[in-house]
């Protein structure tokens, strides 16, 4: 039996993003997840995994919270990459 259940790295790894990006997501609402302890578990339907992948609403509600992201650390990340 599969878990419910999966980790931000696990969410990171299927959306292609950070687990840094998907923790802030989950942390702000933008992706619906259950904080235990100091992490977080996201319901795997809630990703879009049974059907392979994610519905246009939740592709939408994910790029604004990237772009939110983006917007709020745009000149982190840059000096990050640069590094």
């Amino acid at each position: 039996m599969q878990h419910e259940y999966i980790s931000t790295i696990e969410a990171a790894e299927i959306l292609g993003l950070s687990r840094t990006q998907v923790f802030r997501l989950a942390k702000v609402g933008q992706i619906p997840a259950v904080k235990i302890g100091r992490n977080f578990a996201i319901k795997k339907s809630d990703l879009g995994i049974y059907s392979g992948e994610l519905t246009t609403a939740q592709k939408k509600e994910l790029d604004k919270g990237v772009d939110k992201i983006y917007k709020e650390y745009g000149e982190a990340l840059k000096k990050l990459g640069d590094a």
